[in-house]
């Protein structure tokens, strides 16, 4: 399978450990090293192949490709999300699958913590078209944008919420204070991931696309 935006490594390591042979990319050198680096240790090197590539790139990745995974937001960076839709899809074979991680517009955790805080700017940033981070343009498709964005060659085969009722990462000092609180969300977060609506309202969404 293809891994896009790999950072370092954790996600090519454990499929690597379940015996699924990856080609782990990255835009940041730094990031393919530290993945190479990983999976070696692991004593999983055989099973990962890595390269410094773009997620526009992905169309020069040694195809074709099962599966491709691309977690945790990384193509919120992309600037074209119907041209990396097609890149992606023309290294998957008919019947392949895509999982995708992206982060979503509307949290309303989002909204009552920077709210409580008084930083009402951040409570609404994802609703802007973008947001500079870190020297990167960042954008929050909604979960309707990104499946036409791929509907000319995936199917939608599932969705669903990462973090509905749980709260945004940027929270761990006061979950850390409320790990009784924090586990009961967790279970709630479970129990109400793939419900009709909930992934337009989690922190990411993720997608299961079928290439036609």
């Amino acid at each position: 399978m293809l891994e896009l935006n790999c950072g370092t490594g954790e996600d090519a390591v454990a499929l690597a450990c379940r015996g699924v042979h990856v080609v782990a990319t990255d835009a940041s050198a730094a990031m393919v090293a530290a993945t190479r680096a990983k999976a070696d240790a692991a004593g999983v090197g055989q099973f990962v192949a890595t390269r410094a590539l773009t997620i526009e790139q992905a169309a020069s990745a040694d195809g074709p490709f099962d599966g491709v995974l691309s977690n945790f937001g990384g193509l919120n960076c992309v600037t074209d999300l119907g041209a990396a839709a097609h890149a992606i899809a023309s290294v998957v074979r008919p019947g392949g699958r895509a999982v995708l991680c992206i982060m979503g517009p509307v949290v309303p955790w989002e909204w009552a913590w920077f709210l409580g805080h008084g930083q009402p700017g951040k409570a609404v940033r994802r609703l802007r078209r973008s947001v500079e981070w870190r020297g990167l343009e960042v954008r929050y498709p909604s979960v309707g944008r990104a499946v036409r964005a791929f509907a000319p060659d995936f199917t939608l085969h599932r969705r669903w919420g990462a973090g509905v009722a749980l709260p945004p990462p940027y929270t761990e000092p006061w979950a850390a204070r409320h790990t009784g609180l924090v586990g009961t969300l967790d279970r709630i977060d479970r129990r109400i991931e793939a419900w009709p609506g909930a992934a337009a309202l989690a922190d990411h969404y993720v997608l299961e696309l079928v290439r036609r």
